[in-house]
């Protein structure tokens, strides 16, 4: 009988995709905690896989038999996997769960702009019959004349890619990380470096992780590099825009306008310039900044499925060896 333990469960509901994910019960017990100080001693010494949050540090030398950890989210930035790599546990994430929410957001925010959805919402609202024109549109340009630049294509970058085709724009991506050809399977042009991408696209959209390599990749030189009047969007991670080169950008008019599902810091910090500013509705920006509070992953359809895999995941490496989603390989000189 295998042990799967739920550190800390986030939900108050009957936990029906957790069983789920799980499948029959008969060779897999659940167990589920409110918060990691609750588990039992032998409990956590015995039991053979881990789903949730990470756990601290200080508990996972008392992992005696766990030979498997799952995080139900796409990011793992925050989990050390030295630490899990040290003790031969391999770590698996979640990135199949919002797929489509994610890409169908980058969608929304650049609609949003590009179609002054919220320029004439607000504007109606403050005089719905002098602000009742028609043919103004502040910053859109017909969809198909516009080129979109993806960064990262991986399964979002790759699903957003396909929706803005169905839009009969011209795509084009950077990735380094992509083998040659990708292009080709998807009908899009590849760019060799990130200042060529931003210098000749009308959109550009972030769909990469965070990573050292990554964090403020979009920078003050890359921004100067931008095609004047470019949108940017971003419903990737949040640190990987520098917001203060991104208040001066659009500030200076280089970046048109920009639509972030993330930022930085989360609640927004509101002692940054450019949160100030789009806070107090300044003129210079208003209409041109649009946030939404890392929301592009949620549906329930995620969610569920999100509990629903991870769970799965687990159970399928204890059942037959078979490890899906594993963000730690390259670290594991062992495994349990």
């Amino acid at each position: 009988m295998f042990n799967v333990v739920w550190p800390k469960i986030r939900w108050d509901d009957d936990l029906v995709p957790e069983r789920s994910g799980l499948g029959s019960t008969e060779d897999i017990t659940p167990h589920f905690f409110a918060h990691p100080n609750d588990i039992p001693p032998e409990l956590l010494a015995n039991c053979d896989a881990l789903v949730g949050p990470p756990l601290p540090l200080e508990l996972m030398p008392k992992l005696k038999q766990c030979r498997i950890y799952v995080k139900p989210a796409v990011g793992f930035d925050e989990v050390d996997l030295k630490a899990w790599s040290d003790l031969g546990i391999p770590v698996c994430n979640t990135p199949d769960y919002g797929t489509r929410e994610v890409a169908d957001h980058a969608m929304a925010l650049m609609l949003t702009l590009t179609k002054s959805i919220a320029f004439h919402d607000e504007a109606l609202r403050e005089d719905p019959v002098a602000n009742w024109r028609p043919a103004l549109n502040p910053y859109g340009q017909r969809l198909s004349t516009q080129t979109v630049g993806i960064v990262g294509l991986g399964r979002i970058g790759t699903a957003a890619a396909l929706r803005l085709k169905a839009f009969d724009m011209n795509v084009q991506f950077f990735d380094p990380y992509k083998p040659n050809g990708y292009e080709l399977a998807l009908g899009i042009e590849r760019k060799d470096s990130l200042e060529e991408l931003m210098a000749t696209s009308d959109i550009v959209t972030l769909h990469l992780p965070l990573s050292d390599e990554t964090k403020n990749l979009i920078d003050q030189s890359v921004l100067k590099a931008a095609k004047p009047g470019l949108i940017l969007i971003n419903t990737a991670r949040g640190p990987i825009v520098d917001i203060d080169a991104l208040y001066e950008a659009l500030k200076s008019g280089r970046i048109l306008a920009a639509g972030l599902d993330v930022l930085p810091d989360e609640p927004a910090n509101t002692g940054k310039p450019l949160i100030q500013a789009w806070q107090k509705g300044e003129a210079w920006i208003k209409h041109r900044l649009v946030i939404t509070p890392h929301s592009a992953f949620f549906t329930p359809q995620s969610m569920f499925d999100i509990r629903n895999f991870s769970a799965a995941t687990a159970a399928k490496y204890l059942r037959t060896g078979r490890l899906e989603n594993c963000v730690n390989a390259h670290l594991l000189t062992h495994r349990r």
